[in-house]
This record gives C-alpha cells, structure tokens and sequence, in this order.
C-alpha cells in the first residue's frame, strides 16, 4: 500500500514526458540539420551513448531506495540503529551514483555541442561557424537538457512502476479464500454440519484440521475443549471459513457474529465498537450493556460509551476489551454464535455473570446456536454438546454425562481441574551536500527513534500507530532522498541564473532596470505561493495517518470483519480515508500548476525585455552579444521556473523535518539511567513495599489506585485477585513505572524506584504480560533476541513450558519463522513462549499478569509447577482470575475499584468470609477444595 500504489500513483503524472521528451529531442536535432547538416549525427552518437547509461545509474538508484523498519521495543534499539546504518550505507552509494548521473547530464550538452562543431568543422574547410549558427545551435542544444535529465529519470520511474505493477498483479491474482468453501444457504435440520473436512492454513501446507465429522443442532449450547494447539480455535476459522478446505463438506445455516480470543477493539468510542455499523436501539443496547457487566465499567470511563478507545483498546483492561468484544457480538443479532474462550479475560465473578446473563440457558443468546471454547470445565455440565479435539481431530462427542461414563479424555481434563482448577565544482558541491545531509539524517533518525522510545504510555493510547509509521516512513524517506536532491537542483540553478543573468548586464546594462521589479514579482509569487504549499502538504501528511492507520485495524480485525459479513462497510470507510488524502494531494497539484503558469509568463517578460534592448541598441553592440544574451535569456525561463519550484519545494518538505522534531518536545518517560545506580545484586531479597501509593493514568482521569499500603516479605508468593477494572494490571504497571505515581511511593529492597533509571528498574525485574507480544522473526530470536544463551539452554527452557514437543516437530525447530504478532501460532502457545523468556532471564521479582489465561487446565497445572520449581527462591506477584492459581499463595491481595480490600493467608480471608470467600464461593472451588468445614 505504502511503497507500489505509491509508485504507481506517482508515475502517472509524468507518463506524459515518455513521448514529450522524445519529441522535444527529435524537433532540436531535425532543426540543428537545418543549420549544421550531417555534422549533428555526431551529436546524436554522443546522446545514444549517454542516455543508456544514465538509464542504468536511475534504475540501480531506484533499487537502493527500499526502506525497512523493524521492532520498535529499546531492547531492539542497537539492532534497529545497526539497520538503519546499513540503511545509509545504500542511500550513500545510491546519492554518489545520482551525482554522477548529475554530472554526466550537465556535461551533455557541452559534450553533444563539441561533437558536433568538431564534426562540422572537419567535414568541410568552408564550414564556417558564424554567430547565426553558432547561437542558433547553442540555443537548440539548451533545449535538450531539460528532456534530456527528465527521460532517464522517468524511465528508470517506468520500469520501477513495472516492479510495483506485477508485485501488486501478484497480490491482487493472489488465491483467494473461496466462499465455495462451506454451503450457507442450505436447507437441513441442524445449523453447522462437518462431513469428512480436513483443513489447513493454505492449499500446500499440513492440514490442521483432519477429518471432522460433526453436525451441531440449531440452538444449541455447544463447548469446543482440548489442549493447548489441538484446534479449538482452528475449528471456528474453519466455521467461518478463513482456512483452506482440502476435503469434505461444511454446512452453515444463517448469520454469524464471532468473538475472538484476543479481543479486538476499533478506534473510535466504545458505543460506536458495539453497534458496528448497526442503527441504535436504545433499549436492547442497554440491555446488552447490563448483560455484559459494562454499567461500573462505563461509570468510571471519563465520558461513559461516549470514550474515546486508542488503537487496539489500550485504555481499557483486558477483560473490558473481551466484554465490548462480546457486546458487540450480541448486538448483531446474528444466529450463530462462535466464541473464542472470551471468558478467560474475566474473574469468576464476572464470567458466571457473562455466563448466566449472555451465553447460558437463560441468557440473551438462550435461542441462538452458540458455539464456546474454553477451559473452564466448571462450565461443562451446562453445555448441550461438548466437544473434546485432540490433535486436530475430534477425539469425542456428545452430553456431559454420555463424556463422562463413556471416555477418558474428559475424565482426566475434569481429574486435572479438580486437582487445581556544474561541472567539477557542481560534483564537488553535490557530494559535500550527500555526506552533510547523510549526517544530517542519520542524527535526525537516531534522535526520533530515541524520543519515540522515551515516550509514555498515555502518548500511545490517544495517537494511532499509523502517525509514528508516518514519521519512520514518509518523512524520513523526504529526509533521506528528496530533501537534499532539491537543495543541490536550487543551488545549481542559483548558479546558473546567476551567470545568465551577469552575461545579459554584461551586454545590456539598462537590463537591470527590468530585472529589479521582476525579481520582486518572482519572490512575492514564491511566498504566496509557499504560504498555502506549506499547510497543503501538512494536511495532506496528516490525511495519510488515517489511511494507515485503518488499513492496519482493518488487517488486524480481519476475521471479524468478514465473520460479521461488514466487507464492505470497512472497503467503504477505506475509500473515505482514501480520498481525504487524494483531496490534499489534488490541491497540491493544483498550487504547482498555478504557480506554473505565472513561472512561464515572467519568463517570457524577462525574454522580452533582453529582445526590446537588442532591438532599441541597433548597431551599437555586436551582433554576436545580442546572440549570447538571447539565448540565454531563451534559458533562463526553465531555469528560473526550476528554481522557484525547488525553492518552494524546499520549504514544503521542511514540514518533514518539523514532523520529525517536535516529537523531541513532547513529555517523554524518566530517563533510562541516572547517576544514582543501584548495586549490582539489587534486588537481592524481594522485598516490595507500597506505601500510601496513587496512580492514574492521565491528569483528566480519577485515580486507579488509591492508598495502596502493603508489603511482601522476601521470596514470598503474592497472589492478586479482584473483579475486572479492579486495578490489578494497574499494580504491575506502577511496579514496573509503566503508570507513574500520583503520591506515595514503591520501595524494592530498601530503593525509592523514583530514584533510578527506569532500565535500571525493568532490567532487574520479570513479568509475562497479559499479552503474549511475539515478534516476526525466528522462534529462537524471539526466545532470545539478544543472543545470550546457548541452544541447549533453549531447549532446557522449552522442554519447562512444555513446548519441547511441538518445537521438534516443526521442520525449522528453533529457526522456526514466526508471522507478524504470533499468528501463525495459538494464544496459548504465544503465552508459553513468554514463559520460556522468563525463565531464560531470572531475577529476584516475577510477576504474572493473567500469565495462563489462555492455556488449559492439565498445561497450566504443568507451568503452575514449573514456576514453583524455577522460581521458588523468588518473590512472585500473581495476578489472575482462575483462583487456583493462587490458591496455595502465602498471601492474597484483593482489590476492588482501585483499592485494597483484603490482604492476607487465604487460609485466613476464607475464614473472613469477605470478597475472597465470595469469589471462591462462586468459582465453585469449595466443592473442589474440599468442604467448607475442611477449608475452616
């Protein structure tokens, strides 16, 4: 989108050049035999042999002009300057070939002229060069150079579009998702119906999904369980048909809404991500907003469903962002419903509410055919249908009870969560301005990353991602490539001027009384002229933001998109951000031609004038000067022209620059490192103390914490729990000063975290986020992206997260390629993987934020004893939904609305019996945990 529908868009706007240049040539060569005969064929052997090259040198500059930008995390920093080097060794190489590209086209009229004077002279001692010819000649010779420099460099644009072309033809003949994958519009008694299917990710790949029989009734309440990678989710890519059918048939009876595992989230307000595109109905939205337990949510939003929600829902927790997800789903009114664990993102108390109100028996959905994947086998007795994969195949099915006295496979997942839940001057010039702006540009971009990097999290939730990509991107692009070729054209053209300009007072000195009111013309053109180019191309810079921007929420929300059959709602919406841009880029094309017209019409006064002096000296100056002033003066229009273009162009693309720097005056984050450090064993017993702490997260937003006071004792095991929006992603955040402190302050053995750097603080601390992040790349890269450990220590660590097997049974193993974000694996594996990171990096502090969310029961029972094992002589935080995990924590945190409620042994709270003992109460664990009198 970025770089070939550019380049295509480009090109058009000098296509005209390939028969005008051409043209232009023929015209000055066939009147230049008019005045020399034969002799200009040497002139043509000169141009024959130059323009090929210069071809050539255009083309291979076009190829080293590809711009890449990497992960933008400050563990990558090194690696991203070390790119952006080898960046500029290429434009380095790229500019001096443009230089002598340059150098070649200013010699060639020069050269043509020699040529063909030489030849005139030696075919005929009577030729005799009189002034007649010998200006009429130079004058056709200077004609040449303008179609002379433009061919190559469209040439060279022309085959590079062709590059573009058959890489978009590519894209665009590309196979296709057929639509004949599944039969929607068939007339049966049930409303999903697998015979004999068998799926994969593409048409040559391993199929994922082997031989699925399955007829699911119109209604019904059905449950997808199954390890982590056995296909769960796979089996509703392939109910919404976003996998490869190699075999069988796929039945689907009606409209679908679907609810992804990770859920996501527009940007725009939170009413506007519910209603999708949907007319409002007042009453069933607020039903639906009751239902999903968005009501305490909307309260403490600053402007309720009116908020405004940054890109991808980052400021909103996880288990919001899974509820507006669901919302949405359900104010489509679709008939099928396909869920993707979206009850994993929310505590017990939350889910059983979800569960009741949305998804259950009774709930808004109780009419609908409901498909769920989940973990939460608690949930199983009330399923009509469960589904048990296993491998990519189904491994059981039928009722809860049919499951439970006829197979094994339910019995041991049941078993398992009741056990947890110019010339030589114009070459020097230009390379003293490549190795100047090459400087230039390399600090600029080190500069801008750098402050990108020191920016805060409050930045990138109000501000879409599409406007920094424009900065690395399109700015830097002018930075790197335009901004200097301009100033090296204008001062080429200064020159240039400069001398037409002393030769025409040379011999009409009465001409500088033209000149002077000219050149005030020409620079009062320029300034209006710059004073709307300016704000034109500003606008138009701020019309592509959105352009990107939505293109990457459209490819991220993909599969919902077409789930929810909105194609094409979003094509529309593109086709508006679209043409905002083009109206910007329009009016700027329309400011060059006004400016053009006015360009030509000075010229030629200044043309008239030099001809009205010739004619009003009469005898009195040789005919040979008024010759040279002519011809000059017939120059200096274009040059004129070029000059004032570039000039402006010049300014304009300042905007760039400016772009780039004001990033440097934005509020950053505190400094990375300070000149008071911690010791080098810091933290060396784990002691974390929160003293009347307050955090929020903007100015013109309450408080999300409020007097948080408690203190973990070394190498204890903290868990945290409280319902969703309570605060407790918030905790983690202020530890690892993601949110800074509002009053108060946090004390890790014995330091105010406020007084050191914050590398120094997130470099001695560990946390698996609530987001698994994988980067493109290989398995190993993203295992270890700074090379530090060894393969064996690699596998050590899978082998603990209990991927080993999975690793060694892809082709690749450790080299294995990751896609962009970890798609082409499942959440639960993404989340194991940042496990494994982890436990290659061990420190003092741990901290798991929903660390297991996404995984089932039997593996987090697994991980659950791996942590335990690894990191037994650690202080862990943990916070979660599924109590189990915390359930044999020394101590419990719970937190509600921004502030403690509990703390203590959960031996202690139970026998409190306050909000903990509720939570557990409705988990359904004291049935699981043995009687309430054996708890007490």
């Amino acid at each position: 989108m970025s770089t070939d529908a550019q380049q295509l868009m480009d090109v058009t706007a000098n296509l005209s050049i390939l028969w005008s240049a051409p043209f232009q040539i023929l015209m000055a060569i066939f009147l230049l035999w008019q005045e020399l005969g034969p002799a200009v064929l040497a002139g043509v052997a000169v141009l024959l042999f130059v323009i090929p090259i210069n071809v050539l040198v255009a083309i291979r500059v076009k190829k080293l002009k590809i711009l890449k930008l990497y992960a933008w995390e400050p563990a990558y920093k090194n690696k991203i300057i070390k790119i952006r080097d080898q960046e500029l060794e290429f434009q380095k190489s790229a500019t001096y070939l443009a230089v002598c590209s340059m150098l070649t086209l200013t010699c060639i009229p020069f050269l043509v002229s020699l040529a063909t004077f030489g030849v005139y002279f030696s075919l005929d001692e009577g030729n005799i060069l009189t002034a007649t010819k010998a200006f009429t000649s130079m004058s056709l010779f200077n004609i040449l150079r303008i179609p002379l420099f433009e061919l190559p460099t469209v040439i060279s644009a022309v085959v590079q579009t062709r590059i573009s072309l058959c890489r978009l033809e590519d894209f665009l003949n590309s196979e296709e998702l057929s639509p004949q994958n599944i039969e929607r519009n068939y007339i049966g008694d049930h409303a999903i119906g697998f015979t004999n299917a068998s799926f994969s990710w593409d048409k040559t790949g391993i199929p994922v999904l082997k031989d699925l029989n399955m007829k699911i009734p119109e209604g019904a309440l059905v449950a997808i369980v199954g390890q982590v990678g056995s296909g769960k989710s796979s089996v509703l890519s392939a109910i919404l048909g976003e996998m490869q059918k190699l075999t069988g048939v796929v039945q689907r009876k009606g409209s679908v809404a679907y609810v992804s595992q990770q859920a996501w989230i527009q940007n725009c307000i939170l009413q506007e991500n519910i209603l999708f595109g949907s007319i409002m109905q007042k009453q069933f939205y607020e039903r639906i907003l009751e239902a999903c337990a968005l009501l305490p949510d909307l309260e403490q939003l600053p402007n309720g469903d009116q908020t405004e929600i940054g890109e991808r829902g980052v400021n909103i927790s996880g288990g919001q962002k899974q509820r507006v997800s669901l919302a949405r789903a359900v104010y489509s009114g679709a008939d099928i419903y396909l869920l993707d664990d979206p009850l994993s993102a929310v505590d017990v108390h939350v889910g059983k509410q979800l569960f009741e109100k949305v998804i259950g028996s009774s709930g808004l959905l109780k009419n609908k055919t409901r498909i769920l994947v989940t973990h939460n086998l608690t949930l199983l007795p009330h399923m009509d249908l469960i589904v048990v994969m296993e491998s990519g195949r189904v491994a059981q099915m039928g009722t809860y009870q049919e499951l439970l006295s006829k197979t094994k496979n339910l019995n041991n997942f049941l078993q398992v969560f009741s056990e947890q839940e110019e010339g030589l001057f114009v070459c020097t010039g230009a390379y003293v301005l490549t190795r100047g702006s090459l400087t230039a540009s390399r600090t600029l971009y080190t500069q801008l990353l750098s402050n990108v990097l020191h920016l805060p999290l409050q930045y990138f939730e109000t501000n879409p991602i599409g406007q920094i990509i424009n900065r690395f991107t399109k700015d830097m692009f002018i930075i790197d490539v335009r901004f200097h070729y301009y100033l090296r054209i204008w001062l080429n053209y200064t020159l240039d001027i400069v001398g037409t300009v002393l030769v025409i007072m040379g011999a009409f000195p009465l001409f500088i009384l033209g000149i002077i009111p000219l050149v005030l013309l020409y620079f009062t053109i320029q300034r209006y002229y710059i004073a709307s180019s300016r704000q034109i191309r500003r606008l138009s810079g701020a019309s592509r933001s959105p352009v990107i921007s939505h293109f990457s929420e459209t490819l991220l929300g993909v599969s919902t998109i077409r789930a929810f059959g909105h194609e094409q709602r979003f094509i529309q919406q593109n086709r508006e951000v679209v043409n905002e841009n083009l109206v910007c880029f329009y009016n700027n094309v329309i400011s060059n031609r006004w400016l053009s017209v006015r360009l030509e019409f000075l010229g030629n006064l200044m043309l008239f004038f030099t001809a009205l002096l010739a004619v009003l000296a009469g005898n009195s100056i040789d005919s040979a000067i008024v010759g040279l002033s002519i011809s000059y003066a017939l120059n200096i229009t274009q040059s004129l022209n070029f000059w004032v273009r570039k000039a402006c162009e010049i300014e304009t693309n300042a905007v760039s620059i400016e772009r780039v720097c004001e990033y440097e005056d934005m509020d950053k984050e505190a400094p990375w490192i300070l000149s008071r450090r911690p010791p080098l064993q810091w933290p060396n017993k784990g002691v974390v103390e929160f003293i009347n702490f307050q955090a929020r997260y903007r100015d013109d937003l309450g408080l999300a914490l409020q007097d948080i006071t408690f203190q973990t004792h070394g190498e204890e095991k903290i868990g945290i729990v409280g319902r969703t929006g309570a605060g407790k992603s918030t905790l983690s955040n202020s530890l690892f000063r993601i949110v800074e402190r509002s009053g108060g302050k946090i004390i890790i053995d014995g330091i105010d975290i406020t007084t050191i750097g914050l590398h120094d603080l997130r470099g001695r601390l560990n946390i698996i986020p609530q987001d698994p992040v994988l980067f493109s790349g290989t398995l190993q890269m993203n295992l270890d992206p700074l090379d530090k450990y060894s393969d064996g220590e690699l596998w050590e660590v899978l082998e603990l997260c209990h991927l080993k097997e999975f690793v060694q049974s892809l082709p690749k193993k450790l080299l294995h390629e990751i896609s962009e974000g970890g798609e082409n694996l499942s959440v639960g594996q993404r989340q194991l993987i940042c496990l494994a990171r982890a436990l290659l990096r061990k420190t003092k502090i741990l901290v798991l934020d929903e660390a297991t969310a996404s995984i089932d029961f039997e593996t987090d029972n697994l991980v659950q004893n791996t942590i335990r094992k690894e990191f037994s002589d650690c202080t862990i935080l943990t916070i979660a939904h599924r109590l189990h995990s915390i359930i044999d924590s020394d101590r419990v945190l719970v937190l509600d609305s921004g502030r403690i409620i509990e703390f203590g042994a959960p031996q202690h709270l139970i026998r409190q019996k306050g909000l903990f003992f509720q939570m557990i109460t409705e988990a359904g664990m004291t049935k699981d945990l043995g009687t309430k009198d054996q708890l007490l």
